[in-house]
């Protein structure tokens, strides 16, 4: 079975079609799957939207969180809660291509890999025209990773992807402190895992809201990789 987990915050306008294509693509993968939101309280209603989709959709669950709002944590919450043996994540802007889950979870259902990456840095992966800055950002965030995790970090080339599958041995019994968006870095540094596969695909443009990435959020991640760093 598959756990999808997409954690939101202000994404009430994303939601219906979030689910419908996520749906179809969780279905074409051919076994059970369940969608779990993990909202964290967002003021725009997104939580609500998802109770009226959820209403029809025995697939579709809905965490709220009231305390925290952080991407990572709201991740492992839905992790907890998830029944599947193959667990994953992905962003609830529609930047991640959900009809990519079927080549995701292939290399993990052949046993290829414990871990499969939507990645824009393999084949014929790329990021949309208009997305050139947060790419420069990205790919920064990348080498200073690289540079200071290269045992784990380094056998990857999109280790800053949110969109991902994994098998649940990689991370049972794995203490995960994972902050802010990049939680497949926290994955990577500390999952129990051999192999992992790169899937290419097209990070595409936001259709509605606006990116929650600020200068707290890149100096959060500065501190994550050097904790990982010196704790690992």
């Amino acid at each position: 079975m598959i756990s999808l987990v997409v954690p939101t915050y202000k994404e009430r306008a994303n939601i219906e079609e979030l689910v419908e294509r996520t749906g179809r693509a969780l279905a074409a993968c051919g076994e059970n799957y369940e969608l779990i939101i993990v909202d964290d309280n967002s003021p725009d209603g997104t939580a609500d939207e998802v109770r009226r989709l959820e209403a029809e959709r025995p697939w579709l669950k809905l965490v709220v969180r009231e305390e925290e709002r952080d991407l990572s944590t709201a991740v492992l919450a839905g992790w907890k809660v998830a029944r599947g043996d193959v667990l994953g994540a992905m962003d609830g802007d529609l930047q991640h291509p959900p009809e990519h889950l079927v080549s995701l979870l292939e290399p993990i259902r052949s046993r290829r890999a414990e871990i499969a990456i939507a990645s824009r840095y393999v084949g014929q992966g790329s990021v949309c025209e208009r997305k050139f800055r947060r790419h420069i950002i990205s790919w920064t965030a990348t080498l200073l990773a690289t540079a200071l995790l290269p045992e784990k970090i380094g056998r990857v080339k999109d280790p800053m992807s949110g969109f991902f599958l994994l098998r649940r041995p990689v991370i049972e019994g794995r203490v995960l402190r994972p902050v802010g968006y990049k939680i497949l870095m926290e994955v990577l540094a500390r999952g129990n895992y051999e192999h992992v596969v790169e899937v290419p695909y097209t990070f595409e443009e936001r259709t509605w809201g606006g990116s929650k990435i600020g200068l707290i959020n890149v100096w959060r991640f500065v501190v994550h990789v050097l904790r990982i760093r010196f704790t690992s």
